[in-house]
């Protein structure tokens, strides 16, 4: 190797090299820490037929170990655990150990521990029927009416959820409908609502309630 190889470009090659060196020791040299952070449980490839049920976890908190850089807030702000139930082959419960498998961690970010370190995964069947709508009315007519007759549109709506819950469902409520003051055939566009809040509604939980008020001639 010639000096004038050496010599040529002298001042580029050795900035060249400063810029690497500072690289590396930006890189490699930054001091590594420990981080313990709360991150979200999904559920991923659950049958169609199945549903998480009981005490849901949401959360779970990890210890992770790694360049300070690696383990801010926004370097760690997409970070999930997810739980395949691809292979789940019917209800009953399932048992997770968290590793790091479950968890899209960052490059150079390891993985130490979860709290808790197990999931237990309750899927119960998964069931729909109608139930009937059932008419809520609070107040009374004025002195000298009286309620001739009465129509809910739809009068039956689709619930979901849980077989166990499903089952023990026999109707849903419309918010109450106030008759004080009415003196007149009247229709009413309201809620209903489902008792148990882990069974939904699966349509507009809005119904037409049609009434009919008519004099009785005593005042």
């Amino acid at each position: 190797m010639s000096l004038r190889f050496i010599t040529q470009n002298f001042g580029w090659k050795i900035g060249s090299l400063g810029l690497s060196v500072l690289l590396w020791f930006a890189i490699v040299g930054e001091p590594e820490m420990l981080t313990s952070r709360a991150v979200p449980v999904l559920y991923k490839n659950v049958p169609s037929d199945l549903l998480v049920t009981g005490d849901v976890q949401d959360t779970i908190r990890v210890e992770l170990r790694g360049p300070s850089g690696k383990l801010s807030a926004s370097s760690l702000s997409d970070v999930v655990t997810v739980l395949d139930l691809s292979d789940v082959g019917g209800p009953g419960e399932r048992t997770f150990t968290i590793s790091s498998s479950n968890l899209n961690l960052p490059e150079t970010v390891t993985f130490l521990r979860a709290i808790p370190s197990q999931l237990r995964v309750r899927l119960a069947r998964m069931l729909r029927k109608e139930v009937p709508v059932q008419i809520h009315f609070t107040g009374m007519l004025p002195k000298g009416y009286q309620l001739t007759g009465q129509q809910v549109t739809p009068d039956r709506l689709p619930v979901a959820g849980s077989e166990e819950r499903v089952l023990v469902i026999t109707g849903v409520e419309t918010d109450a409908i106030d008759l004080s003051g009415v003196t007149q055939s009247a229709e009413f566009h309201v809620n209903t609502f489902v008792a148990d809040p882990r069974v939904h509604l699966e349509s507009s939980p809005i119904v037409t309630v049609k009434i009919t008020v008519e004099q009785t001639g005593k005042n």
